[in-house]
């Protein structure tokens, strides 16, 4: 939602969380006067999904609030969607969709673990997650924003407690990479592992091999501060683009456009004097 910031933050709180040590937050942005709804969102496969139609699901969460959070009485509206498509967005369209789970939960300024059951449709193909807040008419303030973390989603009636991917931050991170990895260097002129071969004045192309398989080719690219270099001359792109026909599951064929260049030459993609350039490439749903 225009006017509102995601933001990775730490919990600050050893006491209630000892295990988890950052969370999301969704704020309305500081002076900001739009009352549109605000939502932290997320689809899941549809292979992840499937298993548990017909299924009792448990939601549980932590979440808090912060001092000027404007949502009337508190409130935190979770919601799972389940669907009868395949890999849909929940924010955009589900087939068929219905609501297993639709409640408002009352956060305060302490952390706070929620749980809330459904039953899942036998015919679900689809589920998805979102927590949402419909600010009222006036003026956000510094802390207009809630906190959540802890989310987990899992067949039978009780809650169990929080557990990673593969029981680490290591298999968290590879699942996380199934759907978006970034490469990023250590610092300004840091070289990416991709090498470009110039198959025209105005163009290269290179492969970009990627941390993990993930979910789908990447379907999108997206980047800061970065040139190509012969180590003589430098070059700034003015476009990245990922080239479908060629690209896989595990690796990306990446077309840079720009001007000037010697054909057939090799060419180094490296981050210009900025020390914080990044080459990303998307398989989100």
């Amino acid at each position: 939602t225009a006017g509102s910031t995601v933001s990775r933050q730490t919990t600050s709180d050893t006491t209630n969380l000892p295990q988890i040590q950052y969370c999301a937050r969704v704020q309305r942005d500081s002076g900001n006067t739009s009352t549109n709804i605000i939502q932290f969102c997320q689809p899941l496969e549809s292979v992840n999904s499937i298993p548990l139609a017909g299924q009792s699901a448990t939601l549980s969460f932590w979440a808090r609030k912060g001092a000027n959070f404007s949502q009337a009485s508190s409130e935190l509206t979770a919601v799972l969607s389940s669907g009868t498509g395949t890999d849909q967005n929940p924010v955009i369209s589900y087939t068929g969709a219905t609501y297993p789970i639709n409640s408002a939960v009352v956060l305060t300024t302490t952390w706070q673990r929620f749980t809330l059951t459904g039953s899942i449709p036998t015919n679900c193909s689809e589920l998805g997650l979102t927590f949402q807040y419909t600010p009222p008419a006036g003026t956000a303030g510094a802390a207009d924003y809630f906190e959540i973390t802890g989310i987990q989603l899992e067949i039978g009636s009780r809650a169990t407690a929080f557990t990673r991917t593969g029981g680490t931050l290591a298999g968290e991170l590879a699942a996380c990479q199934r759907y978006y990895a970034r490469f990023t260097v250590n610092g300004a002129y840091g070289n990416f592992p991709i090498l470009n071969s110039a198959w025209a004045t105005t163009n290269t192309s290179g492969t970009a091999q990627l941390p993990v398989t993930m979910r789908v080719a990447p379907t999108s690219i997206d980047y800061t501060a970065l040139w190509i270099t012969d180590f003589v001359n430098n070059f700034t792109p003015s476009a990245l683009t990922i080239s479908t026909a060629t690209g896989g599951l595990n690796q990306a064929e990446i077309n840079i456009t720009t001007t000037g260049l010697t054909q057939y030459r090799l060419y180094r993609l490296q981050a210009n004097n900025n020390a914080s350039a990044y080459i990303g490439f998307n398989a989100e749903l």
